[in-house]
């Protein structure tokens, strides 16, 4: 049961989102409970008259460090093959085939899709053939399959958005030309200044060009290594030799705790962003197990909601065209009171990759800022601002409900 749970939480990360950390602390405690022989899962026997024989089996379980454990490492594909001597299975050219998620994108007709289904059915049907062993039958191969394309899946739900903001960024801006009026003013200069319009850094257009650009990178690697980091996240919430302290952080009592293997992949992560992008700006501080991150399940909850973010941002973008040719009136709207449909889209990325990603968000520099976590906080910050945009009653009108999903 806890590893179907656990599973459904990282596939869907907008669900289970009170009931997974509840989960999490209570397996936390149990961890600590087991390490001090206080926790004990062995079988009872119905038999009354074995009792004193059932209490003598758990005394030698607990001597010898045997007793079952609720903890136990996610179920990866490669462990499963790698248990069963499969591991060929993965090095075969034809699993990307039979994993690719089949999407139907615009342009694609019915029959190319149909081409593609039929394509990934018999690759799939060609390596259960292939790799069935004694060890290993047609029903795992097929299992370990769907799997890796559940995560092909959730690449194309929470990575694609950010993929399309930064091709927007790319798009509609440059870090060495700025776009100007026929009067010659800077109109779309991405330039901030600390102290004005709730900013807390100072960055140039070009500065600032780069250090949205390298954020949303960065955001994007992420998702990309999620299912990693989410194992390595839960190995550091439930490892019995690193202890949490219960702490005021300033937002109520948190269990703060060091996450070593998460913060080192994060590591990672930032030095092979910082060698993609072509300059970095602002601070690399990764803020974990401290008061502004506490523990591995906050971080992890802090980079899943990235596409909660940016993908209502992308659904309105990409809506307006079809927003104004199906309504006259909206189409007047934004004519008279945005000048246009190409300006209000501009408008719109203007006012998102300045102000969120301003440093702004919170009460200091050390908490905002440009630090790795700060550039998160000040895109929240934007979302709860937008209510007070101009361009608020078009991101309704496109169908914007909220930012935060649904606490399912």
């Amino acid at each position: 049961v806890l590893e179907i749970a656990r599973r459904h939480k990282i596939m869907n990360p907008e669900k289970m989102r009170t009931e997974y950390g509840k989960l999490v602390y209570l397996l936390q405690d149990a961890v600590r409970l087991e390490q001090e022989g206080l926790l004990d899962y062995g079988d009872d026997d119905d038999d009354d008259d074995d009792d004193d024989n059932d209490n003598d089996n758990r005394n030698n379980d607990h001597n010898d460090n045997s007793h079952t454990s609720l903890i136990a490492p996610i179920q990866t594909v490669y462990k499963f093959l790698e248990e069963r001597d499969g591991l060929d299975l993965l090095r075969d050219k034809n699993i990307e085939i039979a994993t690719e998620e089949i999407l139907a994108t615009p342009g694609k007709t019915r029959a190319r899709i149909d081409q593609e289904i039929r394509r990934k059915e018999r690759a799939v049907a060609q390596l259960k053939k292939q790799y069935r062993s004694t060890n290993l039958s047609m029903e795992d191969i097929h299992l370990c399959l769907y799997s890796i394309c559940d995560n092909n899946s959730f690449l194309n739900s929470n990575r694609v958005p950010i993929d399309k903001v930064i091709d927007f960024l790319k798009t509609h801006f440059s870090p060495t030309t700025i776009t100007t009026t026929r009067t010659g003013n800077n109109e779309y200069s991405l330039a901030i200044v600390k102290g004005q319009e709730g900013a807390r850094l100072s960055h140039s257009h070009e500065r600032q060009y780069y250090f949205a650009l390298q954020s949303l990178t960065l955001w994007r690697d992420i998702i990309d290594d999620m299912f990693r980091l989410w194992a390595m996240a839960e190995h550091d919430l439930l490892n019995p030799s690193i202890a949490y302290n219960l702490q005021d952080t300033g937002q109520g009592y948190q269990r703060v705790q060091q996450s070593p293997q998460t913060y080192k992949a994060m590591q990672v992560i930032l030095t092979e962003v910082q060698q993609k992008v072509e300059q970095w700006v602002g601070s690399s501080v990764i803020h974990l197990g401290d008061h502004n991150v506490p523990n591995a399940l906050a971080f992890i909850d802090k980079y899943t909601q990235v596409p909660r973010i940016l993908g209502p941002i992308v659904a309105c973008l990409e809506q307006l065209e079809k927003l104004v040719e199906n309504d006259c009136n909206i189409q007047d709207m934004v004519d008279e009171g945005f000048g246009g449909l190409s300006k209000l889209r501009k408008d719109i990325l203007y006012d998102f990759f300045r102000s969120a990603f301003d440093g702004s968000g919170a009460d200091n520099f050390y908490d905002a800022g440009s630090c790795i976590d700060g550039r998160l906080t000040s895109a929240w910050n934007w979302c709860s601002q937008l209510p007070n945009k101009p361009f608020y009653p078009i991101f309704k009108l496109t169908g914007f409900v909220g930012f935060d999903g649904e606490f399912k």
